[in-house]
């Protein structure tokens, strides 16, 4: 555009009409300063910055080099540097920096949204800076009806002090499920510490809670501590709410629920369930059903035929409550005792029955169906009724695939449906699952751009019932098991690559059903296949901090006694020795990796025996002050990844090469083996790697006494961190920070980055031990000097802020969203 007036110089008034139709600055820079046009005091280049309005985001490259910058252009980024609307981010290819503007345009504009939305809605100014709350709860989809004076009683009952416990108790669709999300909802200001909503479904064995309870807390079972101490540590000091969905399954937890009552204070519980729990403190509501008619005429209409034509205009947006058909929809809802469930079953029918021929329907099947379970409760034999009936009116095909669904725990998506109903369903499967969404059977939502469905727990008891009674239950979950182990194995490339932070949150989107292949593996004792998908998904299991869970699963697989292929034992032992070493040396670490790697070199697998060896190293130098040991295995595990090929995984093995080096204050070896694994971590294009090395050449770079090439080095690796959830990335990144401030002299700063670091960690479960961390020496001097106190106020004040908070008041700089 500027060149059509062979002008060297944009005009001014130009490239400002130019601006004022833009939202984002984006600027890319290299070696070169640019061109200073004659009777010009600045280049193009730097003029362009200059111009753009000061509220404008600017987004700022900067593409690596190994050469030398122009003085002016160095001058240019340092002023950039200091600006606070400014992101400034490195970067080394033309692939990288697209990544890195892709996500950085996707952060903008979810601020933009969600500033939009705020102001259409008034917001209120936000809450005092402080830890950020985690409420998490499901969004509904339909409006709570009738249930009015229920939620009243619930929140009147959860805000008297001594109570800490709220179960709220009935049959199976009866509504505690959408009642406490209702609840939990209008808690939040009262909680402050957090609303988190636990989902119990998908979990069916009692020692899996504290699992599912961490899952949703962020807390990661990535070793170390125990899982449950970690929970407590988490919860000790929040004030928080947590919402336990269907206990019934899992009442022998209770215990546990009872022990993180005892031990967090200000924590209070409230769970949903079928069965009270039967424990010390625990108050008791009973969610009956939706009031019926009376006979009496009113303007207000009852609750359950309030739902009924709510639920049957969701399938037949003309349908009018009429005097007409009134008396059939009355007998309906007193049919089916004004359980919820059953009358959203029953008025998904209402698209191709009119309300009398679905109550003639209805009335004859109910009579066939009740008697046949004469054990459940009325309310719960109506519920049942109207399940079995809603499948009779099915298609074949319908119900096949009905039954199974139930193999599936949680969301699952319509490619895993699709895989494995193959072999008994037709192609098109995508419209039997829309008949069953239409029937109120199974329910569909979106998540990251996919589309997963669910079931009901009461409809998932029953289509398992349906698989097992036909002898067919085995089959489907091998199947199952089959669909997430080849997912495993298509997906693995990809967690080691570019794609690697959107193969993560496709996993934890899956992530149940990661959990059920593995344990019906672990059932049918195939050890082999066991030990093989928990390998391929490892980096997934690693970032996601559930290393502690997958050697729970080994563990299993050694202590069986059988008979295991090499690569399957080495792998077991590998991974009880890479958790366990965290804890302190123990005498059995270094045997087991020892013959991990040796098992792995017989099987002839140099990338498993790579990292037997790499762990290796981390034993030697956690259980002896002598680094040549760990030296030696370490360079052995890089030659090896050399060897196979494996380029983020050598740059692991220097990354940690180079740690060693710089925990023994060797700088002259540990700065090339740092370039080098930044290097391969690069090529690689593996995220999570990237934020090891970038850790680890920050802190080389305060040993050479350049905290500002620290500093830019760490916030690169916070972001990486960022973009692919690692809550660990962040803490690690707080604390190269801290080492960033006391070289500065900032000790209150110092004090505000531990703060928040110590809090991130413990609310997600990620800790190491002190021997063993970078910053420690720097603490020791901090809390040693003159100024200890100033730093001891700092750390106070942070573990209020959240990491983002901790580190903009650090950087000046913009660093939108650090962590999630």
């Amino acid at each position: 555009m500027f060149e059509l007036g062979a002008r060297p110089h944009p005009p001014r008034d130009l490239y400002r009409a130019y601006l004022e139709q833009s939202d984002v600055f984006v600027g890319i820079y290299w070696e070169n300063y640019g061109w200073v046009a004659p009777g010009e005091d600045v280049s193009g280049l730097e003029d362009e910055f200059n111009l753009a309005p000061p509220t404008m985001p600017r987004l700022m490259y900067i593409k690596e080099t190994a050469g030398e910058r122009e003085p002016r252009l160095r001058a240019l980024l340092d002023r950039i540097r200091s600006d606070d609307m400014a992101s400034f981010k490195y970067f080394a290819d033309a692939s990288e920096l697209g990544e890195l503007l892709q996500g950085d345009l996707a952060v903008l504009l979810a601020e933009r949204f969600d500033l939009s939305r705020a102001s259409a809605a008034h917001a209120q100014p936000a809450e005092p800076a402080g830890v950020r709350q985690r409420s998490m709860l499901p969004a509904p989809l339909t409006e709570l009806i009738g249930r009015d004076d229920e939620v009243a009683r619930i929140h009147t009952l959860l805000a008297r002090p001594e109570v800490r416990m709220v179960t709220l108790v009935g049959p199976g669709g009866i509504g505690k499920s959408r009642l406490a999300i209702d609840v939990a909802a209008g808690e939040t200001a009262a909680f402050p510490g957090g609303v988190v909503f636990v989902p119990l479904a998908p979990v069916d064995d009692a020692a899996l809670v504290p699992t599912a309870i961490a899952q949703a807390l962020g807390v990661r079972d990535a070793g170390g501590m125990p899982l449950e101490d970690k929970i407590v540590t988490a919860l000790r000091h929040r004030r928080a709410l947590l919402v336990l969905d269907n206990f019934e399954q899992v009442l022998s937890a209770a215990p546990f629920v009872v022990a993180l009552l005892e031990a967090a204070p200000q924590l209070k519980v409230l769970v949903t369930s079928r069965a009270l729990l039967r424990v010390a403190g625990e108050h008791s509501f009973e969610v009956g059903p939706l009031g019926l008619p009376t006979g009496r005429r009113s303007r207000q209409l009852p609750a359950s035929v309030a739902l009924f034509v709510q639920r049957a205009r969701a399938v037949k947006p003309d349908f009018e409550l009429t005097p007409e058909n009134l008396g059939a929809v009355e007998r309906i809802c007193v049919a089916l005792e004004g359980v919820p469930l059953a009358l959203e079953l029953a008025a998904a029918r209402i698209r191709i029955l009119s309300p009398a021929a679905l109550l003639e329907r209805l009335d004859r099947q109910l009579a066939l169906l009740v008697g046949g379970r004469r054990d459940l409760p009325p309310r719960q034999q109506a519920l049942r009724s109207t399940i079995e009936w809603s499948t009779q009116l099915l298609g074949e095909e319908e119900k096949a695939l009905l039954a199974t669904l139930g193999v599936f725990a949680g969301r699952f998506s319509l490619e895993a449906v699709e895989r494995v109903a193959a072999e008994e369903t037709s192609p098109d499967v995508l419209m039997l699952l829309g008949g069953l969404v239409d029937n109120s059977l199974v329910r569909q939502h979106d998540r990251n751009g996919r589309t997963y469905f669910v079931l009901l727990a009461t409809v998932r008891e029953y289509a398992l019932e349906q698989l097992e009674a036909a002898g067919a239950l085995r089959t489907y979950r091998d199947r199952h098991a089959r669909y997430y182990t080849g997912l495993a194995e298509l997906i693995e490339p990809e967690l080691a690559g570019f794609r690697q932070a959107e193969s993560v949150a496709l996993l934890r989107d899956e992530n149940d059903n990661l959990r059920a292949a593995v344990r019906h593996l672990l059932e049918v004792r195939d050890w082999d296949a066991a030990a093989r998908f928990a390998r391929r998904l490892f980096l997934y299991w690693w970032l996601g901090g559930q290393l502690g869970e997958v050697r729970g699963w080994m563990d299993e697989v050694l202590e069986s006694g059988d008979a295991l292929s090499d690569v399957t034992r080495a792998f077991v032992l590998y991974t009880n020795s890479v958790v366990t070493y965290w804890q302190g040396p123990t005498e059995q670490i270094v045997p087991q990796l020892l013959e991990s790697a040796a098992l792995y070199r017989r099987a002839g697998d140099r990338y498993g025996e790579g990292h037997a060896t790499t762990s290796l190293g981390l034993a030697f130098l956690i259980a002896s002050p002598d680094p040549k040991p760990s030296v030696e295995v370490l360079q052995r595990s890089a030659a090896l990844f050399r060897e196979d090929g494996t380029q983020w995984a050598e740059a692991v093995a220097l990354a940690t090469l180079g740690r060693l080096y710089l925990l023994h204050q060797n700088l002259s070896d540990a700065v090339p083996v740092l370039e080098e694994a930044l290097r391969l971590a690069r090529l690689s294009r593996n995220g999570f790697v990237l934020t090891i090395a970038l850790n680890h050449r920050a802190w080389a770079h305060l040993a050479e006494g350049d905290a500002d090439a620290a500093e830019r080095v760490v916030l690169q690796a916070l972001d990486y961190s960022r973009r692919v959830g690692h809550h660990e990335g962040v803490a690690y990144a707080l604390e190269t920070l801290l080492g960033v401030a006391e070289a500065r002299g900032d000790v209150e700063r110092a004090g505000l980055l531990l703060g928040a670091a110590t809090t991130l960690r413990e609310q997600t479960g990620f800790f190491q031990p002190p021997a063993f961390a970078f910053h420690q020496r720097v603490l020791d001097r901090l809390r040693a000097g003159e100024h200890a106190e100033v730093f001891e106020r700092g750390v106070i004040a942070g573990r209020m802020l959240s990491p983002e908070e901790a580190i903009g008041s650090t950087t000046g700089a913009a660093v939108s969203g650090a962590v999630g």
